[in-house]
């Protein structure tokens, strides 16, 4: 999983059998010139791509009792196309939803995390749903979608929930569909069913995020997240049997999750070591961005990470952002993306979540299902492939 020489993380399968892959290979089954399908999709006239925040590999192989109709589909088979990808780095859905929107790793679109630095303003700003006022969408993330680039050779459509329409993360990941509404589940399938009905070929995004916040709320081994997951199986059993028939579903997530025991939730800015020569903090509770002080220098940033891996150990992994860059975890990066990504970078190995108190609400350290970081259970997320049936009776 790791280098032992520089303790970074191995990166994700960019490229080959990444979420980055997901859309474009979707374009180029349906037959959009420009695209490559290192997916292996077969030709077709519709996809329809359901996107499940949260849903992990290792979550769905575990909860499969609860999941009989996705069950099914996976032992029907899929041929070569792989049942597992890799989600973009950070394993968070700012980083993972842009990879599928635009099929580039977080270097190349620059949404690097769940909150970043904007050195532009020196400040942190929200990737996600707390959009800071002062950084436009389209100029953080001015690489062209996958739908803006479709959009001249077949109908594309955003089914996802109302307050997502045009919200800024949008418009800098996922711009460039029509969309249609629906606040349950039920209403976003006959949304679905019905915007697809009148096109003869479509690429579809469609958007399910109970799962991920049941998980954040009552944690992935609730009876509450299984209810959800056990929603997310009847959806989708619910699409096959209302998209017209033929249309390609392809099921994925963009992260997975693991849930972090209360004492396991650590305020590390309470360590004065921890925070020395740090201006921002930044990220995710379990992959964490230290900004440091415009004149630290390399002896005062080696100190730091030594500081981290003394208190915290094999727990987690701890490295430079050349490092992570060379690594290749956010795959080729932009100049103007570099100074986004923190000055050193702290991921957790097990069941550990890290939070600046100073800086992050309370309710935070509520939160029970987490990810962010490289781990199997975070970044491994489900691929299943299989053909819709088509409207019944």
């Amino acid at each position: 999983m790791s280098d032992p020489q520089t303790d970074v993380p191995s990166a994700p399968l960019f490229g080959s059998r990444s979420i980055a892959e997901v859309m474009t290979s979707s374009a180029a089954a349906l037959g959009v010139p420009g695209f490559d399908n290192r997916l292996g999709l077969l030709p077709t006239q519709r996809v329809c791509v359901v996107l499940a925040d949260g849903l992990g590999r290792n979550l769905l192989k575990q909860k499969a009792s609860h999941t009989p109709f996705l069950r099914s589909v996976a032992a029907a088979g899929q041929g070569n196309i792989p049942v597992w990808i890799d989600s973009a780095f950070p394993s968070t859905t700012a980083a993972s939803l842009a990879s599928l929107g635009t099929g580039l790793p977080a270097g190349q679109h620059g949404m690097v995390g769940y909150d970043v630095l904007d050195p532009a303003q020196d400040k942190v700003v929200n990737l996600l749903g707390n959009w800071d006022a002062g950084v436009d969408p389209q100029q953080w993330q001015p690489c062209p979608t996958v739908f803006e680039r479709v959009a001249a050779e077949l109908d594309v459509i955003t089914v996802s929930l109302p307050q997502f329409g045009n919200s800024p993360m949008t418009q800098a990941a996922l711009r460039g569909s029509r969309f249609a509404g629906g606040t349950t589940l039920h209403a976003r399938t006959a949304a679905a069913a019905e915007a697809m009905s009148g096109s003869q070929r479509s690429l579809m995004y469609f958007y399910v995020n109970e799962l991920d916040k049941a998980g954040h709320r009552y944690g992935s081994q609730s009876e509450r997240w299984e209810h959800q997951l056990e929603e997310l199986d009847f959806t989708i059993k619910r699409l096959a049997a209302t998209l017209p028939a033929g249309t390609t579903i392809v099921v994925t997530g963009d992260h997975g999750m693991l849930d972090v025991p209360e004492s396991q939730r650590i305020d590390y800015s309470a360590d004065a070591s921890l925070v020395s020569g740090v201006r921002h903090t930044a990220g995710e509770p379990r992959m964490v961005h230290l900004y440091l002080e415009p004149d630290t220098n390399e002896t005062h940033r080696e100190a730091l990470i030594a500081a981290w891996r003394q208190r915290f150990g094999e727990r987690i992994w701890a490295f430079t952002r050349e490092q992570a860059v060379n690594a290749g975890l956010f795959g080729a990066v932009r100049p103007e993306v570099a100074s986004r990504i923190g000055d050193v970078m702290i991921a957790a190995r097990d069941t550990l979540a890290l939070y600046d108190t100073r800086r992050v609400r309370p309710a935070s350290l509520e939160v029970v299902g987490q990810h962010g970081s490289l781990t199997k259970a975070e970044r491994e997320i489900p691929l299943l492939c299989f053909t819709a049936t088509g409207k019944r009776g």
